[in-house]
C-alpha cells in the first residue's frame, strides 16, 4: 500500500499531458515529475487520488540518454521538461498529441505529428510575472513562491535586464500593491510595454518613476498610461510585404517570437485564394489581416474582448476593406449566422449590421483559435451547423482540442491534416493545428 511520502521504485513508460510521466505500481498509475520514459527512478508520492498517485522524481537509477544537466531550479516555471534532450521534448509532445485525440477523441492518426522547433532560449515576447515581497517572477511549481526567470532562459537578455530594473525601481519607490506584471513586446524587441496588476492607485511620482525604466516604452496601470502602451510587430512572409499590426500590453497575442511567423503562414495557406473566411476570436487580426493581404480573401473577423478588437478595428485598415472587425461574442456571431441561414428575418438583419457573410455567401473557410478551455457549447454547436468547408482549428491545448474535434467529426467533417508547434520550449504545452474537411455526401 502506497502512502503519501513513501519512496518507491518506478520503471517510466509513456508521456501524461501537464508534463509528468507515467508509471505504475500496486495497481497505481503513478504521475511522475522529473521523469523520461524508459527511465527507472526513486519518486516520492507527494499525494494521492483515486487510483492516482503524484510523485517527484528524487533519484535516477537507470538514466534516458535523453536526460541533461540542468543549469537552474527545474521547478521554475517553464521548466518541467527543460531536463529533456530538445530533440527527445518534440517526439514526446507529438505523443501527447497521438495520444489524446486517441483516448478523448476516438481518433486515430495515420502517422506521427510533426512538431515545428523552437530555439530555446529567448523566445518568449509576452509573459505574466508574479510579483512577491516587490520581486519578479514565476512560481515554482505547485508552489506560490517566486523564482528568478531568468535562469529558464525564456526571454532575452536584455529584457531580464529590464525587469531587473523595474522590480528594483518598484522596491526603491515603495509600491507595495502590485500583484503581477504583465509584459509585452515585439519581434524586435525595440518596444517593451509592462502593465501593473494592482488594486490601489499609484501616485504621480511613482507612476513617473517606473515610467522612466530605461528600456521600457510604455506603462499601464488601471486608470493610468504612460508612454505609448502598444507594441507594433511587422509580420513579413515570402513574397509579400511585411504587415504591421499594433497590439495593446494585455492583448492576446502569440508569444514566440521565433515561430510567430511560420505559424501564421501555415495556418493562411489552409484559406484558398480569393476566398470567404471568417476568423472567429480573431485576437488583434494575426490570422485574419494575413489572409487577406497574403491570399486575397474576403474576412470577417470576430473578437469579443473589448481591447483586442480596439486593435483589430484598428489593424484591419491594413487590409483596404478586406477586413471587416466585429466586436462581438463568438457564440452570438455564430448564432445569428445560424439563424440567417434558417431565414429568420430578425436574426438575418443582425447578422447583415454586425458585418458577418448573408446566408447566401456563408464563408468557404472558418479559423478558430480559442481559449484554453477550447469552443464554448453554443460556438461548437454553431459552428458545427454553419457548416463551413474547411475548418482550420489553432488550439493551445490538445484535450480540448480532441474533444471539439469528436464533435465537429461527428457532425460530417473528417480530419484533413494536424501539425504542431512548439511554442513554448522546455514545457509540455503545444500549439496544434488541425484542418477539417467537410464530407461531400
Amino acid at each position: 500500500m502506497v502512502s503519501v511520502g513513501d519512496v518507491i521504485p518506478l520503471a517510466i513508460e509513456k508521456p501524461a499531458a501537464g508534463g509528468r510521466m507515467i508509471a505504475r505500481t500496486d495497481r497505481l498509475v503513478v504521475l511522475v515529475s522529473g521523469a523520461i520514459p524508459g527511465e527507472r527512478v526513486r519518486a516520492r508520492v507527494e499525494r494521492l487520488g483515486k487510483g492516482v498517485a503524484y510523485a517527484t522524481t528524487i533519484e535516477v537509477d537507470e538514466a534516458s540518454r535523453d536526460r541533461r544537466s540542468l543549469p537552474g531550479d527545474p521547478l521554475c516555471g517553464g521548466c518541467l521538461y527543460a531536463h529533456i534532450a530538445y530533440a527527445r521534448q518534440l517526439e514526446l509532445k507529438a505523443l501527447v498529441i497521438a495520444d489524446a485525440l486517441a483516448r478523448i477523441g476516438g481518433m486515430r492518426l495515420g502517422g506521427s505529428v510533426q512538431v515545428a522547433a523552437s530555439k530555446e532560449e529567448g523566445y518568449r515576447m509576452r509573459a505574466r510575472l508574479h510579483l512577491r515581497s516587490r520581486l519578479a517572477g514565476f512560481f515554482r511549481e505547485g508552489t506560490h513562491e517566486i523564482c528568478d526567470p531568468r535562469q529558464t532562459r525564456q526571454f532575452l537578455p536584455q529584457t531580464m535586464d529590464l525587469i531587473d530594473r523595474f522590480a528594483s525601481t518598484l522596491r526603491s519607490s515603495g509600491v507595495d500593491e502590485v500583484g503581477e506584471l504583465e509584459l509585452s513586446e515585439n519581434l524586435d524587441a525595440s518596444r517593451r510595454v509592462v502593465h501593473l496588476a494592482m488594486r490601489t492607485t499609484l501616485d504621480q511620482r511613482s507612476l513617473d518613476q517606473l515610467a522612466a525604466v530605461d528600456g521600457l516604452t510604455g506603462l499601464s496601470t488601471p486608470g493610468h498610461e504612460r508612454g505609448d502602451v502598444y507594441v507594433v510587430d511587422s509580420i513579413a512572409a515570402q513574397g509579400f510585404a511585411p504587415v504591421s499590426l499594433r497590439r495593446h500590453v494585455l492583448s492576446f497575442f502569440q508569444a514566440n517570437r521565433y515561430l510567430l511567423e511560420p505559424l501564421v503562414a501555415h495556418v493562411v495557406a489552409q484559406v484558398p485564394l480569393g476566398s470567404t473566411l471568417v476568423d472567429l476570436y480573431a485576437g488583434v487580426g494575426l490570422f485574419a489581416v494575413a489572409a487577406a493581404v497574403q491570399r486575397g480573401a474576403r474576412v470577417t473577423a470576430v473578437e469579443g474582448d473589448r481591447i483586442a478588437a480596439a486593435d483589430l478595428a484598428v489593424n484591419s485598415a491594413v487590409a483596404d476593406g478586406a477586413v471587416v472587425p466585429v466586436h462581438r461574442a463568438v457564440e452570438d456571431f455564430v448564432a445569428d449566422i445560424v439563424a440567417g441561414r434558417s431565414g429568420q428575418r430578425r436574426d438575418r438583419r443582425a447578422i447583415d449590421r454586425t458585418g458577418s457573410a448573408p446566408s447566401d455567401d456563408l464563408p468557404e473557410t472558418i479559423i478558430v483559435d480559442p481559449p484554453r478551455t477550447g469552443l464554448s457549447r453554443g460556438a461548437l454547436e454553431g459552428l458545427r451547423r454553419i457548416g463551413a468547408k474547411r475548418i482550420a482549428y489553432v488550439s493551445c491545448d490538445v484535450a480540448t482540442l480532441a474533444r471539439d474535434a469528436r464533435t465537429l467529426v461527428n457532425g460530417g467533417y473528417e480530419v484533413d491534416r494536424l501539425d504542431a508547434f512548439d511554442l513554448f520550449p522546455n514545457t509540455p504545452h503545444v500549439e496544434t493545428v488541425m484542418v477539417l474537411q467537410k464530407v461531400e455526401l
